[in-house]
């Protein structure tokens, strides 16, 4: 007997930014990151399984952990990756170089750090099929 309800994979559904209680809602209304203004629009509940979006107020200040994180992160694997690539040093000021572009790939990554940020601090806390539903008022 085939399980018709089989657990969709979990990083797809983090990259995809996916609800964390089904996986298949879209955490936010818009797919594009374009206008800014509305980028972090998100829908109250889940449209598919009912999840909350916001756990509490306020709840969302601690994605700017993160964010912090994931920033450290890639500025590291990219002066890794600069190092490997043209090498490193102060004498030419090689250094510098590779700071200036690491900061200017992560200003173009921020709009989609800020996302990614939310949906996996959604995630710390909200485990697949155990999340906090609210049930619909008739």
């Amino acid at each position: 007997m085939q399980n018709d309800k089989k657990k969709p994979p979990l990083l797809p559904s983090i990259a995809k930014m996916k609800c964390p209680n089904c996986r298949k809602g879209n955490m936010y209304v818009n797919k594009s990151y374009f206008p800014l203004s509305k980028m972090l629009e998100m829908p109250e509940t889940c449209p598919v399984c009912g999840q909350k979006m916001e756990l509490e107020v306020g709840f969302y200040y601690g994605t700017g952990y993160v964010s912090y994180a994931l920033t450290v992160g890639l500025i590291g694997i990219f002066f890794v990756a600069y190092w490997l690539i043209f090498g490193l040093s102060y004498l030419d000021n090689s250094v510098f170089y590779a700071l200036g572009a690491s900061v200017g790939l992560v200003l173009l990554l921020q709009p989609w750090l800020m996302r990614i940020s939310r949906v996996l601090y959604l995630y710390m806390f909200v485990k697949y099929g155990k999340g906090t539903i609210l049930k619909s008022q008739e």
